[in-house]
């Protein structure tokens, strides 16, 4: 498992293998999100298991991350988050729908766009939240975001 810490609180990476459950313990996660389109490759064999969410979704330039998906694992991760708990968000390589849904949390924390992406970016060196169609998503959750709780974001010029 490649993970890396974007917050003290909030983690992005690849797909757990069961084995990895054991780290996940350790560093102390609530919720594992699943973003990717099948299901868990390996289960957490413990019991309890820990809690998982999963959101099936492509990144795909044709069919873009529907912002419900988005919207369902935001209000997942902050109910762990706002408790002080930990999030582990995954999908295959931890590049593309993960650092989406990690984007979409931290903006739902009043990061702004250019804030979340450039956190992201400079924690995870894979993750690639400018790919356009990715970018196009994590902007239209923000304005969603934005209208939902009528919080304003910092949204820099070329997000206009």
């Amino acid at each position: 498992m490649d993970f890396s810490a974007i917050t003290d609180s909030l983690y992005v990476g690849t797909a757990p293998r069961s084995k990895d459950y054991d780290t996940l313990r350790e560093l102390g996660i609530e919720l594992v999100l699943n973003v990717r389109i099948d299901r868990w490759p390996y289960r957490d064999l413990h019991n309890p298991a820990l809690r998982s969410l999963w959101l099936p979704t492509f990144d795909s330039a044709f069919i873009p991350i529907p912002l419900a998906v988005l919207r369902r694992g935001v209000v997942a991760a902050l109910e762990v988050l706002e408790a002080g708990g930990k999030v582990y968000i995954h999908c295959t390589k931890g590049i593309h729908r993960s650092v989406a849904m990690a984007a979409a949390v931290l903006i739902a924390q009043g990061y702004s766009v250019d804030e979340a992406t450039q956190l992201l970016k400079s924690r995870r060196a894979v993750a690639d939240p400018d790919i356009w169609y990715i970018r196009r998503q994590i902007r239209r959750f923000a304005r969603y975001w934005e209208k939902r709780t009528g919080l304003g974001t910092i949204q820099s010029l070329s997000d206009s």
